[in-house]
């Protein structure tokens, strides 16, 4: 099951007591303050890692507690820190205050960490306030308590290429013909409900380029404001560099293409004005089921007017599919890459918390 949102509470290990003591040896006659220290409370931390893709573990365990900190005790022994506990989530997580509605990190490397809530101090013994004027203090510091706090987790979909266009234009099928993903398809609407990955090899060997691929559920007239699957799924190609908008220029799409293709760049502007300005390849699909040119020739028409690359395609058959292929390929060289992915750091992780007394 794919999930890319998910709620949740956090709490960090409170620090453990001081502890108060006194040392009563038989061999040590004028004994003296022995009360040991708490151990610091561990800390919440996440840790972005590639060998996770969805956030279905947050959907059933909503509460996460790290370790807190032992007591201290008499004998100058000083109590064990907690354990932080580490969360492991898809790279490309996004993580919110609940409360606030604050950005705390956008975790697009894999292995960056954040803390997001930190342990609570150890409190100190009495053997901390000895003084050669104060030999015997009674005085010792209680744990401080860790923090908590609730968050909102998304996962944005690390991908290149973003497919987008109506149910059935042809994205599912298109994305199993260049990659190893297996979406399901049908000759229904919205066979797809959630985003698939394909990596895609355009040079045919293992070495040569390759992008990622994703293809998202099927945008509708209205989407922006609910109808169909809505644009739930849009945050998903906010990260890719190039879309390729599908449209059905077959016998069976009683639609105009020219309008489809509106309709879908009018849904993306009003989710985000950012996403209708990225750069966007028009791909007419099903041509194995267009008897007539003329919608695929109205839409190259289109294209050309708007200074798009414009390329038609059969999924079924293989036409144009290695043509298309070297576009995207052609197309994202000459785009820039994220500054993650030419070595600069994507989020600063925070620093790791000193607790010691």
């Amino acid at each position: 099951m794919f999930v890319d949102e998910a709620s949740i509470w956090v709490k960090a290990g409170d620090g453990g007591n001081g502890c108060l003591a006194f040392r009563r040896e038989k061999y040590v006659p004028r004994g003296g303050p022995s009360g040991g220290d708490g151990g610091n409370g561990g800390s919440v931390v996440f840790e972005a890692t590639s060998q996770e893709n969805t956030l279905l573990r947050f959907r059933y365990d909503r509460e996460f507690r790290a370790e807190r900190g032992r007591h201290g005790e008499g004998s100058n022994r000083h109590g064990k820190s907690g354990q932080d506990l580490v969360l492991l989530v898809p790279t490309g997580t996004v993580i919110f205050d609940a409360e606030t509605g604050e950005t705390l990190a956008d975790l697009s490397q894999s292995g960056q960490r954040l803390v997001v809530a930190r342990g609570g101090r150890g409190g100190r013994g009495n053997a901390r306030f000895a003084k050669p004027w104060h030999r015997a203090p009674k005085e010792f510091e209680t744990g401080q308590p860790g923090e908590e706090r609730r968050l909102r987790l998304e996962l944005k979909l690390l991908a290149d290429v973003g497919l987008i266009g109506f149910p059935n234009a042809g994205k599912s099928t298109l994305i199993s013909r260049i990659s190893a993903a297996r979406p399901k398809i049908a000759d229904y609407p919205f066979t797809t409900l959630e985003p698939h990955l394909g990596v895609v090899s355009a040079d045919g060997t293992p070495w040569g380029r390759t992008f990622v691929v994703a293809d998202l559920p099927g945008l509708i007239e209205g989407a922006h404001k609910g109808a169909g699957l809505g644009i739930r799924f849009l945050r998903h190609i906010e990260r890719t560099r190039l879309l390729a908008h599908l449209v059905d220029v077959s016998d069976g799409n009683p639609r105009d293409p020219v309008r489809d293709f509106e309709i879908i760049l009018g849904e993306l502007a009003a989710s985000s004005p950012a996403l209708a300005q990225k750069p966007m390849i028009v791909v007419a699909t099903k041509l194995d089921a267009a008897t007539s040119a003329e919608k695929c020739d109205r839409l190259r028409e289109f294209a050309a007017a708007r200074g798009l690359v414009f390329l038609g395609i059969s999924a079924v058959t293989g036409q144009g599919i290695p043509e298309l292929v070297r576009a995207v390929a052609e197309a994202l060289g000459r785009l820039p890459r994220p500054a993650a992915e030419n070595g600069e750091p994507a989020e600063t992780p925070l620093p790791e918390p000193s607790n010691q007394p």
